[in-house]
Parts: structure tokens; C-alpha cells; sequence
């Protein structure tokens, strides 16, 4: 293997409207790379998506919970006790299992040379 390939975790960021049925919507992706020692974050709501649904979703309070999922990504000061931790536990505690109207897919491995462009290809492929 080339040196300049390095291995990443990704998992894709969904909206579950109603935990009980288990559909869902992707909205964003979380790629970590520990070589790089990157962790990137992005995601876009549809609303029109999201109102396909048929129940009513606070648009705000789902922009808000992805902003604070964002912050922790970036290890800052305003992501709380978990945006203080390393990285490794950051990216570890953004796709634990959780039964909550924002929840991750399991983690996927891949090989990349830039985390931040599969990040951005991910992104494309699942949530576009």
C-alpha cells in the first residue's frame, strides 16, 4: 500500500421522525481518520425531505442538535464534557447506538488519501 493511503471509519448521520417505525433520512456524514488525526463533520437538512415524513419535526431543534454534534467534532470548548475528550472518543461517542430522533449508522472502514475529500464524497454519494 502507498504510503500517502491511510485508513478511515465513516458513518452516515440520520433523522429517525419517529424512533418506533425506524425510517429515516441521512442528513450528514462523520468521517474520522486517526492517522491524519482528523475528524470532519458535514451535513445539509431537506426540509421538503424531512416533511415527506408526515411528522411535524422542529427543523431547529435537529439544526441545533447537528451543530452541537459539530462542535464536538472540533473539540471545542463549547462541545461540553465530550468535546474536551480525544478525538478517537469523540468520533466513538458521535456514532454510539442511540435511540434518539439523531442517530448514526453503524461505522464503515475505507482507505483514502485525504480525509476531507471522502468526507465530501461520502457526503455526496448518501445525503445529496
Amino acid at each position: 500500500m502507498p504510503d500517502n493511503i491511510i485508513s478511515y471509519e465513516y458513518a452516515i448521520i440520520r433523522v429517525v421522525p419517529k424512533v418506533e417505525r425506524e425510517e429515516f433520512i441521512n442528513v450528514g456524514v462523520i468521517v474520522y481518520a486517526k492517522q491524519k488525526r482528523y475528524l470532519g463533520i458535514k451535513y445539509h437538512i431537506d426540509e421538503k425531505r424531512l416533511a415527506a415524513f408526515g411528522t411535524p419535526i422542529d427543523i431547529k431543534l435537529i439544526t441545533n442538535y447537528l451543530k452541537a454534534w459539530e462542535l464536538v467534532c472540533q473539540g471545542s470548548k463549547n462541545g461540553g464534557e465530550i468535546g474536551s475528550l480525544e478525538m478517537h472518543v469523540r468520533f466513538r461517542w458521535l456514532t454510539a447506538n442511540r435511540s434518539s430522533i439523531i442517530q448514526s449508522s453503524a461505522t464503515h472502514p475505507g482507505l483514502c488519501e485525504d480525509p476531507e475529500k471522502i468526507l465530501a464524497t461520502i457526503f455526496e454519494k448518501y445525503v445529496l
